[in-house]
């Protein structure tokens, strides 16, 4: 029993990464190294695990790609100080807007759903996105199912492909790490190495 749903999860995993679009992942770099390039700063969303996601990602993008990365979700302060007093759907708008986000910098939204107005799903993510499209900001996308708002909006948007309705979730947070990390380490966009490559490089 517990070997057959192993089994049939790896599977999946294989056979996103047949069919993940390369060139999604392609554009999202090209247009990283623009923002940084124009001395631009990268702006990244996520709620749940796209928060956790986004926290991590800002390091990774600082660290080893040398790009101005912030995100909301570090600052709990400040985060649950807007929640409390204008609202959870306004809360990325608003940070994006006091952070006086321009047509210089970028926008990365990590999510399931990407956001549905139509909906009322993820509002937070919809009017942060409409914020950052209307100063002409970039906005790249790793989502999941349709890709909702994000994948009308997006300038670049790497759709994580639904193999299995019931694992969808798990599939979509797991390849955000993986489509991060791969951004991250590439050689055309990198300009460190993280700490294990360089230590194995140099023995």
């Amino acid at each position: 029993m517990y070997g057959d749903y192993i089994n049939t999860y790896l599977a999946e995993v294989k056979e996103i990464v047949d069919k993940i679009d390369r060139k999604a992942i392609h554009q999202a770099i090209e247009i990283l190294k623009n923002v940084r390039d124009k001395k631009g700063r990268l702006f990244i969303l996520g709620v749940g695990g796209g928060a956790a996601h986004a926290s991590h990602a800002v390091n990774d993008f600082r660290k080893l790609a040398s790009i101005e990365a912030y995100t909301p979700v570090d600052n709990v302060a400040e985060l649950t100080a807007r929640v409390n007093d204008d609202g959870w759907h306004t809360v990325f708008a608003r940070w994006l807007q006091g952070s006086s986000i321009n047509v210089n910098d970028a926008v990365l939204v990590f999510s399931v759903g990407g956001g549905n107005a139509e909906k009322n799903i993820s509002m937070n993510i919809v009017h942060a996105l409409d914020v950052a499209k209307n100063v002409g900001a970039k906005v790249i996308g790793v989502v999941g199912r349709d890709g909702g708002h994000t994948r009308k909006v997006a300038d670049a948007c790497i759709l994580v492909p639904v193999v299995n309705e019931s694992t969808v979730t798990p599939h979509t947070e797991s390849f955000q790490a993986v489509v991060w990390h791969l951004i991250v380490s590439h050689p055309n966009f990198r300009v460190q190495e993280g700490k294990w490559e360089s230590v194995t490089h140099s023995v």
